[in-house]
């Protein structure tokens, strides 16, 4: 028996995905996990750290350990629509806010990446928890932040104002989905190894795609503070056919953003896959719930 460490936020969508794997309801073979619950940033320095086995990280965190982590194909955060937002309280044009005071849910999380690779003239970055930017933006202790998860759904609660939707602008730039977060595990558990962990997430990530009902008390008890239509609405946007697997198109955009972050010197450059290959192919589109 081997028990391995795995990392994964209290947001609806991990939640969902991993409640089957760590309750039991899947095969897992000789493996067994023992789960941490953390918000991305903290995630991310985890495995900056090399803390943790099985994490989920940003693609930008990813790009910093790609020596000794790999990506798993099921599990993580991609699509269309579901970007970082810029939000500031008065309606303004992006350009006007160059020089102003900007907040990030973290310096390695792939909302601050996009930021630096929409305009790297942008400097005043103060990277704070996710949850924090909106209550800064409102109280004037910086002038726009950049939010993520459910703030998207709850910004203008806040009278806040959308200025720009950098998801949108990734999309018109390369016609891709936007990678966000993603599975990593450990090199150096060997192919057999991460071919088993690959298996399990997958066989976790199809099991609750098929029957989300049976993780809702789960999910609500790690999302006490959001309401039940923001919670499907985070779920609906973040859960999808990437979720499963990637795809050639989702191996396209996560080589295109983790490229465009090394050729500006946000990141460094490597060689190495960034998805394990050995996990198993993808189910017909009409077996899936989306």
């Amino acid at each position: 028996m081997r028990t391995l460490s795995l990392g994964y936020s209290p947001c609806p969508n991990d939640t969902l995905m991993f409640y089957p794997l760590v309750h039991g309801l899947v095969e897992t073979g000789d493996l067994r996990f023992r789960e941490r619950l953390e918000d991305v940033e903290t995630l991310n320095m985890l495995a900056i750290e090399n803390a943790l086995d099985v994490c989920k990280v940003s693609y930008h965190a990813f790009a910093h350990i790609r020596q000794h982590y790999v990506l798993l194909r099921s599990g993580g955060a991609m699509g269309k629509g579901c970007g970082p937002i810029i939000v500031a309280r008065q309606d303004s044009r992006i350009a006007n806010l160059q020089d102003k005071r900007f907040a990030t849910p973290g310096r390695y999380t792939t909302a601050h990446l996009l930021l630096r690779l929409f305009n790297p003239q942008i400097a005043r970055i103060t990277p704070m928890p996710f949850h924090e930017i909106l209550p800064a933006v409102v109280e004037g202790r910086v002038d726009a932040g950049v939010i993520i998860h459910e703030s998207r759904f709850t910004f203008q609660d806040y009278g806040l104002k959308r200025i720009l939707d950098l998801g949108e602008w990734w999309e018109s730039k390369t016609g891709l989905p936007l990678p966000l977060g993603g599975i990593a595990a450990k090199r150096n558990l060997g192919d057999s190894l991460l071919h088993g962990v690959g298996k399990a997430v997958r066989a976790s990530v199809d099991y609750a795609t098929s029957h989300q009902g049976e993780a809702l008390k789960y999910i609500r008890s790690h999302a006490r503070e959001m309401d039940d239509d923001v919670c499907s609405s985070h779920i609906a946007l973040y859960v999808n056919q990437h979720s499963i697997d990637p795809g050639p198109e989702g191996e396209r955009a996560a080589e295109a953003l983790i490229s465009l972050a090394a050729k500006r010197g946000l990141v460094p450059d490597s060689s190495l896959p960034v998805y394990v290959s050995n996990c198993p192919p993808l189910p017909p589109a009409d077996h899936r719930p989306f």
